[in-house]
């Protein structure tokens, strides 16, 4: 069998890394979280007191070294998996996302990570910048109202519903209007509403616009 990439992008909250986990596992193939590399530099660069501005030292980047483990997220060798979760590094992330130097430093990495295997990686900008050519590619999405629901109900954040829902909202905004790499579908890319799926459901959309020898 051929090694393959599989591109899952999507707003936040649309279920990405539940998806592309479970269904790294189902086929036994690598899975990269690439949204748990932003919120790990985005957390480096919170304790370096590094603040958002224009003038970024992209020098800094050569400080940073991000593993992802299975479902744990290393920053310089500690484990930062919960830590990345943190409302500040929640709140930063997007404009820490948008810097050029930052996003080529990560896609370099993404690609780098990803050669010679079969994957599966989500994000927002897969299918359209890390992999344009990827052999498969998902847009996943949800209304915002199913996504703060959904976020709601995990009981993680401490945070009435309508806060998360104009939370995602915001980052909707930010991540689509961006100047670098925009969170947008890439033409080629199905996409796929699990407002009203389970998650068995959407994994078995996925699969049903796979080849036969890819999921086997």
């Amino acid at each position: 069998m051929n090694n393959f990439i599989i591109a899952l992008d999507g707003p936040s909250g649309s279920g990405k890394s539940t998806i592309a986990n479970l269904l790294a596992k189902k086929l036994k193939i690598s899975y990269l979280n690439t949204g748990s590399m932003y919120r790990a530099l985005t957390l480096y660069l919170l304790e370096n007191n590094i603040k958002k501005t224009d003038d970024f030292d992209k020098n800094i980047l050569e400080n940073i070294n991000i593993d992802i483990n299975k479902d744990k997220v290393f920053l310089n060798g500690e484990d930062v998996s919960k830590e990345i979760r943190d409302k500040e590094v929640t709140e930063n992330v997007s404009w820490v996302s948008s810097m050029p130097e930052v996003r080529e430093y990560l896609v370099e990495m993404q690609r780098n990570i990803s050669n010679n295997k079969s994957i599966i990686l989500d994000g927002r900008d897969i299918g359209t910048v890390v992999f344009p050519n990827a052999k498969y590619k998902f847009y996943l999405t949800a209304s915002s109202f199913v996504r703060a629901k959904r976020r709601f109900d995990q009981k993680e954040i401490a945070k009435s519903f309508e806060e998360i829902k104009e939370d995602i909202e915001k980052r909707d905004y930010l991540d689509s209007h961006r100047k670098i790499s925009p969170l947008k579908k890439a033409d080629d890319a199905i996409e796929i509403d699990s407002s009203d799926l389970t998650i068995a459901q959407t994994i078995d959309k996925i699969i049903e616009n796979m080849d036969k020898e890819d999921v086997l």
